[in-house]
Formats: structure tokens, sequence, C-alpha cells
């Protein structure tokens, strides 16, 4: 557990008779080097005191955002942290988090917190199941929670089933795991291409499509926390990314981001092309507004250089080149086509006829191909935790060059 060492971690307890193996969540955390905060919702304590959870943390339990010392800074906590684990997370706090109510300390702390965030639910069966409950865990994970999943076995309401929290062995090598992973691109520098490109008819309008970049900016973002050097080269979208370590080159047309692309990725180890690049632009772009003519108009449109081919033609021994291909038909055959034809290492598929995958989703769904035929499909989840498969992948690529 060496990658815990040093590490800064909260824990969150809520109400639940799970509540008990919260204690030896801390315990197993302190054994393996790591700093403890524990925070409580007031229901908390009716399962486990405070005075316990402190013995064992070594430092006090904060339950309010106020005390008879003052004023227990939120804020503070969730700048100090590097992970955030809520272990057990009952429905009712679970629906708290889910929709931003702020009504207690732990609350308060989760919503000011700027590190990884791990939520084990605790319930029982027919709650885990409810639909407002897999609501409400889709959209902690679609913000870029870490959901631990339920165990199986016997529930305090004496049913058997889901809905039992992970075990405290389950979750420190779950945050072993993340730690140890954390690093693994320390010292690559990595290229990415998000968002759609706009395609300019008139000073007024365009040609572009419904990406919003949100795909691109995770693996971005999640690059980044792995150690990476991450130059992101965003077409017009409303969206940043978030780690601020990101080097973002904002560009519109499909001419500005290969031009950009290719004056990074000779610098760069591996390059993941998100973007969804215009195929063509018009031949003529209109210096006025085109002012409404007769019952048609007719564009001639030219093709984009295409940066994936460019890339993958010039890239340089050592480098990987991932691609991306969003299908409606063939999908499995068009994206082959298009690895063997650019020369990528790798290609995500991903189809609009899965729901909740592709443009503006928070989730996606999708399945990498990698030249020798391997393939790896995946579950629909967020798009911060897609970005860590993909960057996973990429990973095992480097190993090989």
């Amino acid at each position: 557990m060496a990658s815990l060492a040093g590490k800064k971690i909260i824990v969150g307890i809520t109400g639940s008779i799970a509540a008990y193996k919260s204690a030896s969540l801390v315990r197993l955390l302190i054994k393996a080097g790591a700093e403890v905060q524990v925070l409580m919702t007031p229901a908390a304590a009716d399962f486990i005191t405070p005075l316990t959870l402190s013995t064992l943390s070594k430092r006090p339990v904060y339950s309010s955002v106020s005390s008879e010392s003052g004023w227990n800074n939120h804020v503070e906590l969730g700048l100090w942290a590097d992970a955030f684990v809520i272990a057990p997370l009952t429905a009712t706090t679970l629906a708290k988090l889910a929709n931003g109510i702020c009504d207690n300390m732990l609350a308060a702390a989760y919503l000011s917190a700027r590190c990884p965030v791990f939520f084990a639910p605790a319930m029982d069966l027919d709650m885990w199941h409810h639909p407002a409950t897999s609501h409400n865990v889709e959209r902690l994970q679609s913000y870029g929670n870490h959901l631990i999943p339920v165990g199986t076995g016997e529930l305090a309401s004496g049913l058997h089933g889901d809905g039992r929290m992970a075990e405290p062995e389950e979750i420190l090598n779950l945050l072993d795991r993340f730690f140890a992973r954390q690093q693994d691109l320390k010292g690559k520098k990595i290229l990415i291409t998000a968002g759609p490109t706009f395609e300019a008819i008139d000073p007024v309008r365009f040609i572009g499509n419904r990406s919003s970049g949100k795909m691109g900016i995770a693996l971005a973002d999640a690059a980044s926390l792995r150690g990476a050097e991450v130059v992101l080269i965003l077409g017009p979208s409303r969206l940043s990314a978030p780690e601020s370590k990101v080097k973002t080159i904002r560009v519109q047309s499909a001419q500005e981001m290969h031009d950009a692309a290719i004056a990074e990725f000779p610098s760069c180890q591996v390059g993941i092309l998100a973007a969804a690049v215009a195929d063509y632009r018009p031949k003529t772009v209109a210096t006025e507004k085109i002012k409404k003519q007769g019952d048609e108009l007719t564009l001639e449109l030219v093709k984009n250089p295409d940066i994936a081919a460019y890339l993958g033609k010039n890239k340089a021994k050592g480098q990987v080149l991932v691609g991306f291909a969003l299908e409606t038909n063939n999908e499995e055959s068009n994206a082959l086509g298009k690895l063997e034809r650019k020369n990528l290492d790798c290609i995500v598929l991903n189809s609009l006829r899965d729901k909740g995958a592709g443009f503006n989703h928070d989730t996606n769904k999708v399945s990498i191909l990698f030249k020798d035929n391997k393939r790896q499909d995946f579950e629909l989840k967020a798009k911060a935790a897609v970005a860590d498969d993909i960057l996973t992948a990429v990973v095992g690529l480097l190993a090989k060059v």
C-alpha cells in the first residue's frame, strides 16, 4: 500500500448500520500511512461514536460547519484532501449530493472538494434497485465521481441481495490502485483534440456538429491527473478543462485544428483525436451576411485536411495515436477501416444507436479496437470513467512501442 503513504483522505460517514465498517476503513488507511479526516452526518453518530473515529484517526471529527471551537472550514478541507471517500453513503445523502443540497458539514465539504470523490452506497435491496436511486447514482457519476460497487449478501432487513457497502479491504485496495495509477503517465506529453469545428458560411452562419467537447475534456483532465503534460486543442465549445495544468489551444475551424495539431504532435508521445472535425467546408466564405434570395441556396463544399491521416502518416517510432469513430451503421467495419487507413494504434468506437452515448451526454459507451484484432468492450459509464479506460489502454500501448 505504498501509494497511500502520505495521502490526505477525507472519510465521510452517513447514517447507516454499515457505519461500523468505517472504523475498520479508517484504521486500515492510517496503517497504510495516510492522513485521515473523518466527517460525519448528524445521523451517523447514532450508529458509531465520533470518539471512536477520532481515536482511530488521531484528528477531531467534524459533523457540523460550526462547533464550540469555531467555524470548521469545509473549503479548506476540500482543498486539503487528495481523495474524499464517502462510506457508507445512504440513499438520503446520495440524493442530497446528487442535487447539490448542502445542509451539513459532509455535504459542504463535498461541494468544495477539488479532489477525486469515491462513494460506497449502503442500503436495503429495494432501495438500491429503486429508479430514483439509480438516477442519483448516475448523476453523481456524471459529475466525475467514482462509484464503489455495492456487495451482495445478507442485509439489515433480513433480506439477501444487493445493497451491502463494500468491505473496507476492498475500498483500501481500490484507493491503492487509484493512486498507483495516478502517475502512470508522468513524463509523457499528450496531445488531445476535442469539440466540434465550425466552418464559416458568412460572418453569421457556419457548418458545425453537435459535439460538446465533453469526452475530450474528460480525457485531458484524466491524463493531467495521471501525471501527463497535456495539450488540449479545443474547438468552439462553451466548456473548458477544469484541471488547471492543461494547456488549452482554442480553435474554430478544421484548418486551425489541423495546423495546431501538426505543430504540437512532434513533441508528444501520444495523440488522442477525440474532436468531431468537419469533413467539408464552404469553398467561398461570404464577407457579408447572405440575404434570403429565392427558394434555394447552393453551397459548394471542399474537403478539409484529414488530421488523423496526416498524423498517422507522419508519426515517429515510439508515438501512439488514438482515433475516435462515431458511427450510425456498420460500426465495427467502418471503425476498423479507419484504424487501418489512418495508421492508428487503436480506435475508440461509439455508436449513436446506444442510449446515453455520443454527443452532449455526460456518459458514453465505447469499445476500443486494436491493430491485432483485439477489442475491449465497456458498459455505459460517465465520460470521466471512460477517459480512464482509454488512458489505461494508452499506457498498455506505450509499454509496447
